[in-house]
């Protein structure tokens, strides 16, 4: 069977996978009709008595889950009086706590705003003032990095999660926050589909990130789809899915305020009931480690991380038979770790995909055969989204022609939060969005990206502005120029680099030192260059950045 019959039969009227016509934001979309409604529904039928987080040497069920979540709903809906559509900031490590106050906080109707971890002071003033939050949720590191600026709201409420250390910050602990609430029921709340849900903030290539707004429905429509690409593969290979004899795992190695962390991984494991396995931070021999111990099924990392599995695979003992997939998100792959992949573990397949932030995380997929026989493919696209590629005018191209690849359908997100600009540049007719991404489809349905229009570096999956951060460096009194740009690197994908005109003898230490309080780490550039001379320009006037990325990789070819 190929995939189109596969999709019709598994989407057919009474089918599990029934599909029907639904209005998302005024248009018409293609939606699951047996779909939970929103995501509290989906995390009351997840109930249940198996292991759902592992994290160090805790083990909490999908119902501890839930009664731990309530209890927190509660919290803010009776004590800080956060109502439908308020804002309540989530910022830390991938602690349990996220899980639960992510399912609090949707579960009342408010919006769940995953902030980055990894943002410094001012990023975090930027995003808690720009959406407006009631109350944060987080860890001491987060707290630390919040005691170093002044410039959000005073009536912002604050709780300290897993720290008695506040650093100053006006905070209460989430544990004494919670030492009078017995266990309860979720509060009421009346949630509608295509109520707002979430914002995930994702880099633009000019300025400050942007908040994503998605709502239940954008949300459940993706965590389907995947569910239904997998019973795709399996028909078109005369099989079925069947329920395991033992509980699913999978181990969490993406950040949860990362689409692919919280969607992908997260939220993905209510319906299947499967186990997550979660690390402190990423270290590649615990995770080795915990594969075994666990008898984990499936990985989802950027390629960076799914390298070093690779590497200790291979260069060890470890059993990492129980691995059945190694999925891939936030880059592309090289076509060569894909082959790795299927080398290196006994009976684990390579898996991927692309999406945004904004489409929630799906778009295309990939898995298997069709994977390890088109490497640089990105896959097909899903059952409920529509994608086309179009040329500067707007015209659709043929298969095999580059152009801009847009896309439309049921996970699309509503808009950019407070940014109706952002949003008529992002929109084109009929519902079409405009992702930034040159590709083409070859004549099997294949999708292929080759390039970027918008000005991002993607680093291990991170999506990097470069005006943000050239931003940054024009803080500086002696910088008078500066261009950022993407280098090749083997294990990341890419790095940021720049080339810098400045007065004085600026230097790479002193610029990066400059940065720290400005800009995530992942985000200060790692390759610094320096001109004598102010940066070339075309006649238009615009920065030659084309031409200095070269001469930097030029550069550091030679150097190596």
């Amino acid at each position: 069977m190929d995939r189109p019959a596969a999709l019709a039969a598994l989407t057919a009227p009474g089918q599990p996978y029934e599909i029907e016509d639904v209005e998302v934001y005024g248009r018409t979309c293609r939606a699951f009709r047996k779909a939970p409604p929103t995501l509290r529904h989906l995390f009351d039928a997840g109930r249940s008595d198996l292991t759902f987080i592992v994290f160090e040497d805790e083990r909490i069920t999908f119902d501890d889950a839930w009664q731990q979540a309530s209890r927190i709903g509660k919290l803010l809906a009776e004590e800080y009086g956060v109502e439908k559509g308020d804002r309540v900031a989530i910022s830390m490590r991938n602690y349990p706590e996220w899980i639960t106050t992510f399912t609090a906080v949707t579960s009342i109707g408010a919006i769940a705003v995953a902030m980055n971890s990894l943002w410094q002071p001012d990023e975090m003033a930027y995003g808690l003032n720009d959406c407006g939050a009631k109350v944060l949720l987080a860890d001491g590191e987060r707290l630390e990095r919040l005691s170093r600026q002044s410039a959000t709201s005073p009536n912002l409420v604050v709780l300290a999660v897993r720290t008695n250390e506040t650093y100053g910050v006006a905070a209460r602990t989430l544990d004494a926050a919670l030492a009078s609430i017995a266990p309860c029921k979720m509060p009421p709340a009346d949630i509608h589909p295509n109520d707002d849900a979430t914002i995930f903030y994702t880099s633009g290539s000019t300025g400050h990130p942007k908040g994503v707004v998605s709502c239940h429905r954008n949300v459940i429509t993706a965590l389907l789809s995947w569910e239904l690409d997998a019973h795709a593969t399996a028909k078109m290979l005369g099989r079925t899915i069947r329920v395991p004899a033992e509980q699913p795992s999978t181990l969490l190695a993406v950040p949860l305020f990362h689409v692919t962390g919280s969607h992908a991984v997260y939220l993905s494991c209510y319906r299947p009931q499967r186990r997550i396995v979660s690390m402190y931070k990423w270290d590649v021999e615990r995770a080795a480690e915990l594969i075994e111990r666990e008898r984990i099924g499936s990985v989802v990392a950027p390629a960076a991380m799914t390298g070093d599995l690779v590497t200790t695979a291979e260069r060890t003992n470890c059993d990492l038979s129980s691995l059945d997939f190694v999925g891939g998100g936030g880059a592309p792959r090289a076509p060569a770790q894909v082959r790795n992949i299927d080398r290196a573990f006994k009976k684990a397949k390579p898996n991927t995909g692309w999406g945004m932030t904004e489409t929630n995380a799906i778009g295309t997929g990939i898995a298997g055969r069709d994977y390890l026989e088109h490497p640089e493919s990105s896959g097909r696209c899903s059952a409920v989204l529509d994608i086309r590629i179009v040329d500067d005018t707007g015209k659709e191209l043929t298969d095999g022609e580059r152009g801009e690849l847009q896309i439309r359908g049921t996970s699309v997100f509503r808009g950019y939060w407070n940014r109706d600009d952002a949003n008529a540049e992002t929109f084109a007719e009929d519902g079409w969005m405009r992702t930034g991404d040159v590709a083409y489809r070859d004549d099997e349905g294949f999708v292929y990206i080759v390039d970027r229009i918008k000005d991002l570096v993607i680093r291990g999956g991170e999506n990097i502005g470069c005006g943000a951060v050239e931003a940054a460096l024009l803080e500086h009194p002696d910088v008078l120029e500066v261009s950022v740009y993407g280098v090749p690197d083997e294990r990341l994908g890419e790095e940021v680099g720049a080339t810098v005109y400045a007065l004085g003898a600026v230097t790479d230490d002193a610029l990066r030192e400059f940065l720290q309080p400005r800009l995530a780490r992942f985000a200060i550039p790692r390759h610094l260059r320096f001109s004598t001379s102010p940066l070339p320009r075309t006649a238009s006037g615009k920065v030659l950045k084309r031409q200095l990325r070269e001469e930097a990789v030029d550069a550091l070819t030679a150097a190596s």
